[in-house]
């Protein structure tokens, strides 16, 4: 089945030490299918990512955080890697600006370890989720139930493990993404 993206508008949320394939691969694939997508920090000018077991590349600070406003956007996404969540976890605007989605019933994506800030932006009580596999006890401690599949989607939250199922996770966003608003996808 085909999806139309065209137009829609995708901030992709990250600090410092986000894993570089968990936010290039969606980028790409967005890009390719006709959205906008924007990378939003707290970071000034860029942000710096982490391939695998070394830092990244640095990737140009599209929009700053404390500008960004949900209503610009038609949908979040959260890389993973160990630094960029963590660091995004105990940032009030990142929390904030995550939770803005789910209050408006837009589609949310989180990959690997980005389920962390949902944890504590507060929106994962009762979510099917799935995570890297050493978060699940965080998820499930939180209220969210915990599968071990390559995406999990529940009313337009879209998780994934790792950069082995970005193909899943990224083939999710885009049916998400063209469904728009879902009415259960809720704070």
């Amino acid at each position: 089945m085909s999806y139309s993206v065209k137009g829609k508008r995708v901030a992709i949320l990250a600090a410092n030490g986000f894993e570089e394939s968990e936010l290039q691969s969606p980028r790409q694939t967005l890009k390719a299918a006709g959205a906008e997508v924007e990378i939003v920090s707290a970071e000034k000018d860029t942000v710096k990512a982490w391939a695998k077991t070394d830092w990244g590349d640095d990737y140009p600070v599209d929009r700053a955080l404390a500008e960004a406003s949900a209503d610009d956007y038609d949908m979040l996404i959260i890389p993973g890697g160990l630094f960029n969540p963590d660091s995004l976890r105990s940032d009030t605007d990142a929390l904030n600006f995550t939770r803005r989605f789910f209050e408006q019933h837009k589609p949310v994506g989180a990959i690997c370890h980005g389920p962390w800030v949902l944890i504590s932006a507060g929106v994962i009580n009762g979510r099917d989720v799935t995570s890297y596999p050493s978060i699940k006890d965080d998820l499930v401690n939180a209220g969210a139930n915990w599968h071990d599949q390559e995406v999990v989607c529940e009313n337009g939250l879209v998780t994934s493990r790792s950069p082995e199922d970005l193909e899943a996770f990224n083939n999710k966003l885009i049916e998400e993404l063209a469904e728009g608003k879902h009415k259960r996808q809720v704070a």
